[in-house]
């Protein structure tokens, strides 16, 4: 009998899970610590892991300069993809106006909490860890990839020195990619115990008067993901864009169940390496990165909620303020956590650009988690296309060298 494969055992869970939810309603919730569980053995891996893969694969690189060159690619790459995505947000938001005539008050919704957000110049300065090994303890991932990038680079500048060092976190890579592969295994259960009390939860008759919003969110993203990140790894990698959403499936899957790119980041890699054929070396560099700032779905839910928040209050945002947006949203992506939820804070970063009231945030904040989990997943799917594009670039560069 043929083995049933992951991506079919996560789909099974899925739409089981939809059904069960909508089926049983809020009772469902017993099944919840499923999919806790789940996520704390992914954030138990997700640290280690991540340090010890991308020092490797910088220690291994052993050129500052191609070091430098692959990290401005990557950059590049994310920025053009979050201001594209904004955009396509705009677009569907000013042809469908899902804001207008609806008919709901601020005292109806759950009321936002937003949080003020650091400066530019904070949150460049909050990349550079004071303490390394309390960055570790935290999770801080941007710092995490500060300390490793310099621990990397210092192995490969002292060679033969360091060998022990680098085979001391060799080792570790290749025992936290063993332990990954064993976690994925209770995926399929823990992506049932993440959707099924999401669906429980929101009835119809919470979704019904914001469904066009919903609708507007999902559509933009499906179509961002199907034309950029298609041509993206057709122009590229030479790879056929059927191939690539097949292997990234199982990981935009799990993202979809948890909300959180940072949290997917090892099956990520995992899927990137094992499926797409990209090499640890551009895996363990590109990947922590873009977990970290390269948030295409949320800027794409950001021009679209803004939007929805100004046809709401009869707010007629000029082109001006249109640009303004997706100059804000693409900058506000990239100091977003890859955590659940934190599209809505810095979504308030964008609405008081344009000049609307932080209160209007309040009109999106109950079906949050609803948008959360397909933006989260059109993050995840961009970091994998990201990781192809580089890993395509790096391999022409080596034969032209």
């Amino acid at each position: 009998m043929k083995k049933i494969g992951l991506l079919t055992q996560i789909l099974i869970a899925f739409i089981l899970a939809i059904i069960l939810g909508a089926i049983v309603g809020p009772s469902i919730e017993v099944v919840k610590p499923l999919g806790d569980l789940f996520l704390r053995l992914i954030k138990f891996i997700m640290v280690p892991l991540v340090l010890a893969s991308l020092v490797v694969g910088i220690a291994g690189t052993g050129d500052i300069k191609r070091i430098g060159k692959m990290g401005g690619i990557t950059f590049v790459y994310y920025l053009i993809t979050t201001a594209i995505a904004v955009t396509i947000g705009l677009i569907l938001a000013n042809i469908f106006k899902p804001g207008s005539g609806l008919n709901l008050s601020l005292s109806s919704v759950e009321q936002a909490e937003p949080t003020a957000t650091p400066g530019v110049v904070d949150t460049l300065l909050n990349i550079i860890p004071t303490n390394p090994f309390a960055s570790l303890v935290e999770g801080n991932m941007l710092q995490i990839i500060f300390f490793a990038l310099f621990l990397g680079i210092t192995i490969a500048m002292l060679g033969e020195k360091t060998k022990t060092v680098y085979n001391f976190f060799d080792q570790l890579a290749e025992i936290m990619y063993k332990i990954t592969g064993i976690v994925m295994k209770v995926a399929p259960i823990g992506v049932f115990g993440l959707i099924a009390p999401t669906v429980g939860q929101y009835g119809v008759s919470v979704l019904l008067p914001l469904i066009k919003l919903i609708l507007i969110v999902y559509v933009g993203c499906i179509i961002h993901a199907l034309l950029v990140y298609s041509f993206s790894v057709k122009s590229f990698a030479k790879m056929s864009p059927l191939k690539f959403f097949k292997g990234i499936a199982p990981a935009s899957l799990v993202s979809f169940s948890t909300s959180s790119s940072a949290g997917t980041l090892p099956i990520t890699i995992k899927n990137t390496e094992e499926n797409l054929g990209v090499s640890k070396r551009v895996s363990s560099f590109v990947l922590p990165l873009g977990a970290t700032i390269n948030m295409d779905g949320t800027a794409l839910y950001q021009g679209v909620c803004v939007l929805f928040v100004a046809q709401f209050m009869g707010v007629e945002l000029s082109i001006m303020q249109q640009l303004i947006i997706v100059l804000t949203a693409t900058l506000a992506s990239i100091g977003t956590a890859g955590v659940p939820g934190a599209g809505l804070v810095m979504l308030t970063m964008v609405t008081t650009a344009v000049g609307l009231p932080l209160e209007a945030v309040a009109l999106v904040a109950g079906i949050d988690r609803i948008l959360d989990m397909i933006r989260t997943s059109l993050n995840v799917t961009g970091d994998a296309s990201a990781a192809v594009v580089v890993n395509a670039i790096v391999e022409k560069n080596q034969k032209d060298d």
